[in-house]
C-alpha cells in the first residue's frame, strides 16, 4: 500500500463512480466533454481501476485505469489527481500502486500515450519509443 498517509488507495472499480471521474475529467484538457453513460461504459469495460480518495473528506482525487490480457500487453490510460492535491506525490504514489500490483507487475509492456506527462512518466520508467500505428476513426479531444 503506498505510504502517503491522507489517502487511502484502491484497486477496485467498485471504489469508482462516474460522477466522481467526471468530476475528476472536468480538471483535464481532454476529458472534459465525456458523459456520465459514456463513463459508466468506460468503467465497466476497462481491465483494471486505482483510485485515490482523500482521507479527510472521503472524495477521489486521483485516478488511473489499465486495459490489459494480463500475460503480454498493459495499457495505461487517463491518469489525473484532482488540481488541490498536485505535487504532493499522489501521482506517483497512484502509479506505483497500479504498476506493483500483483495483476500487473510481471507483464513486460506496459505503454500509455501522453505528451503532457512524458517528464513525469520517465521518472517511472517509462521512454519515449518510435514506432506506434493508430488508427483514428473519429477525432478524439486531445493530441
Amino acid at each position: 500500500m503506498p505510504g502517503n498517509p491522507d489517502y487511502q488507495f484502491y484497486d477496485n472499480k467498485l471504489g469508482v463512480t462516474a460522477d466522481e471521474l467526471q468530476t475528476l475529467y472536468g480538471f483535464t484538457r481532454w476529458g472534459r466533454s465525456r458523459s456520465l453513460d459514456d463513463i459508466e461504459r468506460m468503467i465497466a469495460g476497462t481491465s483494471l481501476c486505482f483510485s485515490a480518495r482523500f482521507i479527510e473528506t472521503g472524495r477521489m482525487v486521483a485516478f488511473c485505469r489499465i486495459l490489459t490480457d494480463f500475460v503480454f500487453r498493459a495499457s495505461l490510460w487517463d491518469i489525473m489527481v484532482h488540481p488541490d492535491h498536485q505535487g504532493k506525490g499522489l501521482g506517483t504514489s497512484l502509479l506505483r500502486y497500479a504498476l506493483d500490483h500483483p495483476a500487473v507487475r510481471s507483464i513486460p509492456l506496459v505503454i500509455t500515450y501522453t505528451s503532457e506527462l512524458a517528464p513525469f512518466l520517465s521518472q517511472l520508467g517509462f521512454s519515449h519509443q518510435e514506432g506506434t500505428l493508430m488508427l483514428l476513426r473519429v477525432p478524439i479531444e486531445y493530441s
